[in-house]
C-alpha cells in the first residue's frame, strides 16, 4: 500500500460537514443519509482529509456505552484508495479512544476482517443482512401477557434504560433520533403489569429503510416486534440480524427475504456487556451498532 501524503492534514469533522461528506457514503454503495451523517458528527469524534475536490477520506468513533466506543464510517473516495488514507484515520480514531479509555466495537465485512484482526479486534459473532423487496403482511402475535403498542417521545427514557440493561449500549441520542425520524416503525412490548419486554426502531435510508434495533426479553417478542414494524415500513427494507438469532432468520426466509451480505462484529479490549448480543435481535446499523 502507497503512504499518504504526510502533508494532507488529518482535520476534525463538524455535523456542518454532513453534506459534502455524504459523497463518499454514496459512491462506496452504503445506505446512510445526511441526517445520518449529522447525528454521528454531533454524537462521536470524526476525523477527515481532503484534497481540492473536497473530502477523500472519513472516519469516525461514536461512544455507545460508559467505555465503549464505535468505530464507523472508514471510506475513502475511489480515486484516491490504496495511499494508506484510511489506515492513517483509523488509527487516529484508535489514538483518540486509547487517550479517552474504552474498547472499541466495530462490524467489519469480509474485506475490512482481515485489517482488523491485526490491529487487536477480535470475533464476536456474525450478522446477515436481510433484505426484504416485497411488504410483509405477516404480523406475529406477542406472547401471552404482552401487548405491543407504537412508541411515542414519552417511551425514550425507558427506551434507553431498557436498551443499556439488555444490550450493553448507552445511546439515548440515537434512538432519540431514529424514533423522531420514523414514528411508523417504532414500536414496544410491555408486559401486563407495564414493565418494559423490548423494543423496535428504524429509519429512513438512501437505498432502503433500514429497520432496528430490535432489543428484547426473548426470541418471541423480538420477531413479534420486527413483524409488526415491516408491516408499517412497505417494500424494500434491509434488517442486520445476528447469525445466532436463527429462529428470526428463518421467519424472514419464509417471509421472502434473502441474506445480501455478511459482517462480523468485532471488539478491541473488554467489554462484557455486549459480547454475548443475547438481547439483540436487530442491530441499528454497522455505523450505529
Amino acid at each position: 500500500m502507497a503512504a499518504s501524503d504526510p502533508a494532507a492534514p488529518v482535520l476534525r469533522l463538524e455535523p456542518d460537514d454532513a453534506h459534502s461528506l455524504w459523497p463518499l457514503s454514496i459512491e462506496a454503495g452504503w445506505n446512510q443519509i445526511v441526517a445520518d451523517w449529522r447525528l454521528m458528527l454531533a454524537t462521536g469524534r470524526g476525523f477527515g482529509i481532503r484534497d481540492e475536490g473536497g473530502w477523500i477520506a472519513s472516519a469516525l468513533a461514536l461512544p455507545v456505552g460508559g467505555a465503549i466506543w464505535w468505530i464507523s464510517m472508514v471510506l475513502v473516495t475511489r480515486r484516491r484508495r490504496g495511499e494508506g488514507h484510511g489506515s492513517r484515520l483509523l488509527s487516529r480514531c484508535m489514538a483518540e479512544v486509547d487517550r479517552c479509555g474504552g474498547a472499541m466495537g466495530l462490524d467489519a465485512t469480509e474485506f475490512g476482517r482481515p485489517i482488523y484482526l491485526p490491529l487487536g479486534f477480535r470475533d464476536l459473532y456474525a450478522l446477515s443482512r436481510w433484505r426484504i423487496e416485497d411488504p410483509v403482511c405477516t404480523v406475529l402475535a406477542p406472547p401471552p401477557g404482552l401487548g405491543l403498542r407504537a412508541a411515542t417521545a414519552r417511551d425514550l427514557a425507558r427506551i434507553a434504560d431498557y436498551d443499556a440493561a439488555k444490550s450493553g449500549f448507552a445511546r439515548a441520542r440515537s434512538l432519540g433520533n431514529l424514533l423522531c425520524r420514523a414514528p411508523a416503525l417504532a414500536h414496544i412490548a410491555e408486559r401486563d403489569d407495564g414493565g418494559l419486554a423490548g423494543f423496535v426502531l428504524g429509519r429512513d435510508g438512501y437505498r432502503a429503510t433500514h429497520v432496528g434495533p430490535i432489543v428484547a426479553d426473548d426470541q418471541a417478542i423480538g420477531a413479534a416486534l420486527l413483524s409488526r414494524s415491516l408491516s408499517r415500513a412497505g417494500g424494500g427494507v434491509i434488517v442486520d440480524v445476528p447469525d445466532h438469532q436463527q429462529a428470526i432468520g428463518g421467519w424472514l426466509r419464509a417471509e421472502g427475504a434473502s441474506a445480501s451480505r455478511r459482517y462480523m462484529r468485532m471488539l478491541h479490549g473488554a467489554a462484557p456487556a455486549i459480547e454475548g448480543g443475547n438481547h439483540v435481535f436487530a442491530c441499528a446499523g454497522p455505523e450505529l451498532a
